[in-house]
């Protein structure tokens, strides 16, 4: 055959072009051949990036090689497998391993025929190679369409996110000279985490997290620049701001942020000299009121250096929270034993998706198992991440929906 046996995507032809191409060469050598569609698009996006889509298609190499078969990787990330003379059986059993890998999307839910129906399409090649033709022509037009579009918005110059760099060792480091002569404190950004009870719908205040806005600074600095598009790199300049939030914090002489807040923290930076001098410019009553968030990528990396720091903060009395958790990964942590007052845990809407009937319920024992009253619904970008936050029992919630409801009570 012409083509490998799996089609990944080419800068060259599309793979709808060369699906098409495909279809049409077959002409009348379609007997016994068999095609499966699977609708990968209608995955969650989280669950449908590029390295999900890979693995998935290289699930039919074996299938390629003994039923002489080739696998398309559509740019919509659907993948089309069209086979010779495969047992149904076997192409069957192929399609459900692939189903097992997303089986925490909610197009896997379900085992009824319905069901299947929206993760695949079969078509008889030999009976339907005519609309299989149709539907591949379409398919490419449209492809073609968006090709055109996506040319055009790279084109045009105002577009806010075409064209962003990499950050480079460079850059980073023209970055830090120039934040470590510059006043951050107009960069500096708050938000209130508040308590919302089912009483009291009206939020209220608990404290404020501090931080440096990232999207500002790009724009003030380098602006062509995307300033996470490292992780490595973009940790590395996390410290350097932390650096910066604690000096802006130690000359303080705003009284509405002398205590009652969060700052967001590298573990290295707890142990570094500039904690001591904001420690040491605290009053002492304000410690217990400062809430020191870290990230699990953070801690994780290094546990020695991480409880050493847990145990000076705890015996200076600040309060630590695990910051960036996502409901996948809150099973995993063990609050009490790891030392942390707060979780966050970070709300996205496929949270809410629970055809099966047992996320929810597996989700509120992880939350009871933590506590309750020590998690915080972070991100909350509208009332049904409120609403969702209730169902497992939290009170306590941050993000630009809390935000709008506490500037209108």
């Amino acid at each position: 055959m012409a083509f490998s046996p799996v089609q990944s995507k080419p800068k060259g032809p599309s793979q709808e072009y060369l699906l098409l191409d495909y279809l049409q060469r077959l002409g009348r050598s379609v007997d016994g051949r068999m095609g499966v569609h699977l609708h990968l698009s209608r995955l969650r996006p989280q669950n449908r990036q590029e390295h999900h889509i890979r693995i998935a298609a290289t699930t039919f190499e074996s299938l390629s090689h003994l039923y002489d078969g080739q696998v398309f990787t559509l740019g919509s990330s659907d993948l089309v497998f069209i086979c010779k003379d495969a047992p149904i059986e076997d192409i069957d059993a192929t399609i459900l391993k692939i189903r097992h890998l997303f089986n925490e999307d909610p197009l896997t839910f379900g085992e009824e025929e319905e069901d299947m129906a929206r993760f695949s399409t079969w078509y008889n090649v030999e009976t339907q190679h005519a609309e299989m033709l149709d539907l591949i022509k379409q398919m490419h037009r449209e492809r073609e369409r968006k090709n055109r579009v996506s040319a055009a918005r790279r084109n045009d110059s105002n577009s806010d996110q075409a064209g962003l760099k990499m950050l480079t060792p460079e850059q980073l480091g023209k970055l830090e000279d120039f934040l470590a002569r510059a006043d951050l404190s107009n960069l500096m950004r708050r938000q209130p985490v508040c308590a919302i009870t089912p009483s009291n719908p009206n939020p209220q205040a608990i404290f404020q997290e501090l931080y440096i806005s990232i999207d500002k600074l790009r724009d003030s600095i380098l602006p062509d620049y995307d300033l996470a598009s490292s992780l490595w790199l973009f940790r590395h300049l996390t410290q350097t701001l932390d650096l910066r939030m604690l000096q802006v914090l130690i000359h303080n002489d705003d009284s509405t942020i002398d205590s009652s807040f969060s700052i967001n923290m590298n573990v290295q930076t707890i142990l570094s000299p500039s904690f001591l001098q904001f420690d040491n410019s605290l009053k002492a009553v304000a410690r217990g009121t400062v809430v020191i968030e870290l990230q699990p990528i953070d801690i994780f990396s290094d546990m020695g250096a991480y409880m050493f720091a847990r145990d000076f903060m705890r015996e200076r009395g600040y309060r630590i929270a695990l910051d960036g958790l996502n409901h996948q990964i809150l099973q995993f942590i063990d609050r009490e034993q790891l030392g942390f007052d707060l979780l966050k845990l970070i709300w996205s809407p496929e949270m809410a998706d629970d055809n099966s009937g047992t996320r929810l319920d597996t989700l509120k024992e992880h939350v009871d198992r933590c506590g309750r009253a020590r998690l915080i619904i972070a991100r909350c970008d509208s009332d049904e991440a409120v609403r969702f936050g209730q169902s497992l029992g939290s009170t306590v919630y941050q993000g630009h929906y809390i935000d709008r409801l506490l500037a209108n009570s």
